[in-house]
This record gives structure tokens, C-alpha cells and sequence, in this order.
């Protein structure tokens, strides 16, 4: 293939992934593997710690659906890049943190950032392509979560051991740089929209007439009513409430659960977590394509059950075979609700108001992820295991399976 046939939109999708990979999966997923390091050097116990992943959510649900608005109105170029040198600044000053209210402190700045550079990156796919292959492009932009969660747990298990006690420290400066870094190439290479460079989106011909096209110049506060006047974008933010109270008990008491609860090493939950990281790498591609093919509502619903799967076998194996068994499936399916959302919000609204969009369902997901961990923190801490936790994931995975089949598709 020459080089001139190649759309620029596959190059946007492509900093949408080191977008993620920043965002989500040093701004994140990281957390996992450094907590138990954190608890052990700050003191802190789970309720605490479930509190640090709270007010990280807190932050991202208050710039996920501002940050999308912002990047309708101003473009995601100059949206995401601000907020990935922000998130960047904030990891670094996390390892400089003595007391729990400094920490917390962090992880909400931290958040914020994560939310203005996330729902902007997943909703490039609306932007760039057409319909029918949303769900695959927007998949590419969800892997960077994975490979971010890859990255944290092949390099931060060195880094704990290399430096000691304060070593959880270093991975957070570490962290930090690599996402200033990502900021640089992601501001000079990424464009909002097509007609920023006098394309139409893939898959979209001349001789096409699309609905709506993204171009054009400011959206309108008024356009911004047609997005929380729907009530099937509602039940999408329903729907994704369920994934955002769930999947985040599993992610931020995976490795404490492991080391602390079970007695395995640091190196062999960070090898766990880096298995989770590189299969998930490439879920959002396979679901958001399962997505295209078999509809979001049916695609949605079959994600939320193999979710609810791994969660439980987690709690209820506990041997090699059942925590392999419980990361593959995890790994397999990790982004696959987020993936689907994004596109189906696309859907909804249209390229145009897809930032938008996603963003206002981000809302009702924040909150499920806001309140979740402080709330397995707590259950963990009164029954003095990460079972029960573990068991209500994979309960509230299940509901949502079930709201999943009642999704209606958007009209024609």
C-alpha cells in the first residue's frame, strides 16, 4: 500500500491510543499495582485506599463530561493535549505525597486530567470514521488502555524492587514524565476533524450523503440540549452505570487481594496484571467489531456476562488455575463496554456532538466508579476479605447484562 492511500484518520486513531495509554493506563491502571507499595510506605488501609481510587473518579466524572463538551466547542486537539500535560504533572507530583489528605489530593487532579484527555480520545471514532466501522476504530483507541495497563505491570514491579520501600514514589515520577512526553507527539500529529485536512471520514465516499458530517464551526448550547433531551442516550448512561460500579472493585483490589489477602509475591501479581494488560490490548477491536456486526444492545449484553464471569471465578477460585482463568477473561473483555458506549453514543447524536455525547453518559458511569471502590474498600475491611467485594462486581455485572438487551437502536 503506497503511502498516499493511507487515511489520516488512521494516524488520529493512532494518538487516540497513546492517548489511552497515558490517560487511562498510567493515570489508572497503574494505581493496581503500586496500592500495595502506597499502603505499606503511607500506612493507609483499604478504606483509605478505596477513598484514593474514589476521589481519582470523582475527578475524571467532573472533566469526562465537561471535557467532552470542551472538546465539541473548542476540538479535541488543544482539549487533549492540555490534559495530558496536567495528568502528567499531577502523576509526578503524586510521589511526592506524605499524608492521605495530599494523596487524595492528586488522584482527584489526576483524575480531572484523565477525563478531558479520555472521552475526547474515544469519541475520535465518531469523528473520523463512518458508521460501520465505528465500533472497529473506536476499538483501536480502548487497546491503549491495555497496553497502558501492560506497560504499568512490566515496569512498575521492577522499579518497587530496584528502590524499596519508596519506590512507588519513583513509578509515579516515571509515569508521570512518560505522559508529558506522549502530550508532544499527540499535540503535533492529532487533528478534531476531517475537514481539518479536506477529507471526508473513512468509509464515507464523495458520492455518500451522511446524515451529518463533523464539520463545521462552534456547536451551539442549544445543539448541546439535543444530547441530555434524549431519553435512549439516558438509558445508554443506565446501561454504562452498571460497567463503571463493577468492573473498577475488580481493577483496584486486584493486586492487594493477591498479595495481601492470598500471600503472593509483588512480581507475580504484576506478571497477572501485565497478562490482563496485553490481552485486553486488543478487546476493544474485537468487541467494537462484535459490536458493528451483531448490534451494541446484543454485543453490550454478551461483554457484561463474561465480565460477571471473571469477577466471580475470581472471588471463588482461589488457585493458579482460577486467577489465570479470571485475567483472561478480564483481559479478553476489559474495555469492551466502554468501547461499545462510545460508539453507540456516536450513534445517538451523531460525529459532530459524539464527544458530547459520550460525555454525558460518562456521567452516570463516574458515579458507578466514584462510589464503588470506597465501598469494596469498606466491605473488604468489614469482612475482612475481597470475596464479598468481588462477588457484588460480578452481581452488578450481571444487571447490567440484562438492561443491555432492552438497548434500542438509533434511528435511521
Amino acid at each position: 500500500m503506497s503511502r498516499k492511500n493511507i487515511h489520516y484518520g488512521w494516524v488520529v486513531i493512532l494518538m487516540g491510543l497513546l492517548t489511552t495509554i497515558a490517560a487511562h493506563g498510567f493515570g489508572r491502571m497503574a494505581y493496581t499495582i503500586i496500592l500495595p507499595a502506597m499502603k505499606d510506605g503511607l500506612k493507609f488501609d483499604y478504606t483509605q485506599l478505596g477513598l484514593l481510587g474514589t476521589g481519582n473518579f470523582i475527578g475524571y466524572l467532573t472533566m469526562a463530561i465537561i471535557g467532552g463538551f470542551l472538546a465539541a466547542r473548542f476540538g479535541t486537539r488543544i482539549v487533549i493535549t492540555l490534559a495530558l500535560v496536567f495528568l502528567g504533572i499531577t502523576l509526578m507530583l503524586t510521589g511526592l505525597a506524605q499524608s492521605f489528605g495530599f494523596a487524595l489530593s492528586m488522584r482527584f487532579l489526576t483524575g480531572l486530567g484523565n477525563g478531558a484527555a479520555y472521552v475526547p480520545a474515544m469519541a475520535l471514532g465518531s469523528a473520523w470514521f463512518a458508521m460501520k466501522r465505528r465500533g472497529f476504530a473506536t476499538g483501536i483507541v480502548s487497546g491503549g488502555i491495555g497496553a497502558g495497563t501492560l506497560i504499568s505491570g512490566l515496569l512498575i514491579p521492577p522499579i518497587l524492587s530496584a528502590y524499596g520501600v519508596e519506590g512507588w514514589r519513583n513509578a509515579w515520577y516515571i509515569l508521570g514524565g512518560a505522559s508529558l512526553a506522549i502530550a508532544a507527539v499527540v499535540f503535533a500529529l492529532i487533528r478534531s476533524r476531517p475537514d481539518e485536512r479536506g477529507l471526508l471520514p473513512v468509509g464515507v465516499s464523495e458520492h455518500d450523503s451522511p446524515p451529518e458530517a463533523p464539520t463545521g464551526p462552534k456547536v451551539s448550547t442549544l445543539q448541546w440540549s439535543a444530547v441530555y433531551r434524549k431519553g435512549s442516550v439516558w438509558y445508554l448512561g443506565l446501561v454504562y452505570f452498571f460497567y463503571g460500579s463493577s468492573y473498577i472493585i475488580y481493577m483496584t483490589f486486584f493486586a492487594a487481594y493477591l498479595v495481601k489477602e492470598l500471600g503472593q509475591t509483588q512480581a507475580y501479581a504484576g506478571g497477572l496484571w501485565a497478562l490482563v494488560g496485553a490481552l485486553s490490548t486488543f478487546c476493544g477491536v474485537i468487541w467494537g467489531a462484535i459490536s458493528d456486526r451483531l448490534g451494541r444492545s446484543r454485543g453490550a449484553a454478551l461483554a457484561y456476562l463474561v465480565l460477571g464471569l471473571s469477577y466471580i471465578v475470581y472471588a471463588l477460585v482461589q488457585t493458579p488455575f482460577g486467577f489465570y482463568l479470571s485475567a483472561v477473561l478480564f483481559g479478553l473483555t476489559a474495555w469492551s463496554i466502554p468501547t461499545i458506549m462510545a460508539a453507540a453514543a456516536g450513534d445517538f447524536v451523531g460525529p459532530r456532538l459524539a464527544p458530547a455525547g459520550l460525555g454525558f453518559i460518562t456521567l452516570f458511569f463516574g458515579i458507578g466508579q466514584a462510589v464503588a471502590p470506597a465501598f469494596g474498600g469498606y466491605l473488604a475491611d468489614l469482612s475482612g476479605s475481597f470475596t464479598l467485594p468481588f462477588l457484588v462486581a460480578g452481581g452488578i455485572s450481571f444487571v447490567g447484562m440484562v438492561a443491555s438487551v432492552f438497548m434500542k437502536k438509533p434511528a435511521a
